[in-house]
């Protein structure tokens, strides 16, 4: 028997409701329009002092700001700036409050990570979470016999999960933030995955020198150092250093004569490690300059990594190139934005005038000085430093075994 062939009203309502079903069932995603604070283009600016000041002691810097600026003066100036820092941007997730104990199915939770992970050891531990819960998050399979969940960050999680087996959690702190697939819980930077863990917390540098110098270089002005060198990074990189006196340190660009130079530089930096990396020095190392330049390997949304948290512990100023949405997770008038200037050679013009002016440049650190954070302090509470609660209580939330089998 011949088909009657099918007219186009049929087929529009078939790939309608198709449609439909793809995107209820999660294959289809559409990029969500940004939360993140938003503030109008105004390139930073800053008149050059008929008496410019090329300062190289910070402490200095900091009495002079005191003197004529202070913390109440800098908190009426950037009144609207902190103000709308202070707002809820989306970009982070708020933290378990006391009125949402009840939401709880255990009081205690333990979670085994499974394989070859970057995670620190020193995050083994056991917790003692809000509303009374206890956490243990170890490597050993001895401490954590029968595991409530099984955090996988290397390794792929099983394919199914069995009535009364733990919960699989997978964690992807890359740009990609690709889930596997096969979790019951997805860990990432961003805030609209099950739990968020951002690069703000100590634990992306443990075992470093902490010495942090008062002297800051006046002749070389920039601190960069990368040895991953992606071609477009690299330019960009270029064309920003071109126009100042820098230092790059890493494998990219490098112009101070080799790799690991910065000790020869700066020996206060040397620990007291047998055998030095470059990571044992690098916060004191970048102490010594005014700036730092920070750019992302890649650009979206909330991806902030350690590049511009490293540059904030050491006491510079960071130069930042990356997420559109970066005022949400730093503390207010503490960077520099790249993408805020209309040429690399504005950008660099402000820097040069800012490396001379110690009052205009100490603003830079009222912050810490003043206790202005703001949304930071959000950043450092959903940092990988909090997350062995968090992820315990999103366990606890499913009820780890006895968590129902999908």
């Amino acid at each position: 028997m011949q088909l009657k062939p099918l007219n186009t009203f049929t087929i529009t309502l078939m790939l309608f409701f198709t449609f439909l079903i793809l995107f209820f069932s999660g294959f289809l995603e559409f990029p969500s329009v940004s939360s993140s604070i938003q503030q109008p283009f105004t390139p930073p600016s800053l008149t050059l002092s008929s008496n410019p000041n090329p300062f190289t002691d910070l402490l200095s810097a900091f009495k002079t700001w005191d003197s004529q600026m202070g913390c109440s003066q800098f908190k009426l100036k950037h009144h609207d700036l902190i103000r709308l820092l202070s707002n809820s941007s989306g970009s982070l997730q708020e933290p378990v409050s006391h009125s949402s104990c009840n939401l709880l199915k255990m009081e205690h939770v333990s979670v085994l990570v499974k394989g070859w992970t970057w995670i620190p050891d020193n995050l083994d531990n056991l917790y003692s979470c809000q509303c009374g819960m206890s956490c243990l998050w170890t490597k050993s399979p001895v401490l954590a016999d029968k595991p409530d969940a099984l955090l996988f960050e290397t390794a792929t999680p099983p394919l199914q999960r069995h009535s009364g087996d733990p919960l699989r959690v997978y964690m992807d702190l890359e740009a990609g933030r690709r889930r596997s697939g096969r979790e019951d819980l997805f860990i990432s930077y961003h805030a609209k995955d099950d739990v968020q863990s951002t690069y703000a917390g100590a634990l992306f540098h443990n075992g470093r020198n902490y010495h942090i110098s008062s002297y800051k270089n006046n002749e070389t002005l920039v601190y960069w150092s990368s040895s991953r060198c992606l071609s477009q990074r690299n330019q960009l990189a270029k064309s920003f250093l071109r126009l100042l006196p820098h230092h790059s340190f890493g494998k990219c660009l490098n112009n101070v004569g080799g790799l690991d130079m910065a000790l020869s530089f700066y020996p206060d930096c040397t620990n007291d490690a047998n055998t030095p990396k470059w990571w044992d020095h690098l916060h004191c190392a970048m102490s010594h300059y005014k700036f730092v330049l920070a750019i992302e390997n890649t650009v979206t949304e909330s991806y902030v990594t350690e590049k511009l948290f490293y540059a904030l512990d050491s006491g510079a100023v960071p130069i930042y190139f990356g997420a559109p949405n970066v005022l949400d997770f730093v503390p207010p008038h503490s960077i520099i934005d790249g993408t805020k200037f209309r040429s690399m050679e504005e950008l660099a013009s402000y820097v040069k005038a800012l490396a001379n002016d110690p009052v205009a440049y100490a603003e830079y650190h009222a912050w810490r000085r003043c206790g202005v954070l703001r949304n930071y302090a959000k950043a450092r509470a959903t940092s990988l430093d909090t997350l062995p609660c968090r992820l315990c209580e999103a366990v606890s939330k499913k009820g780890g075994r006895n968590a129902r089998t999908e």
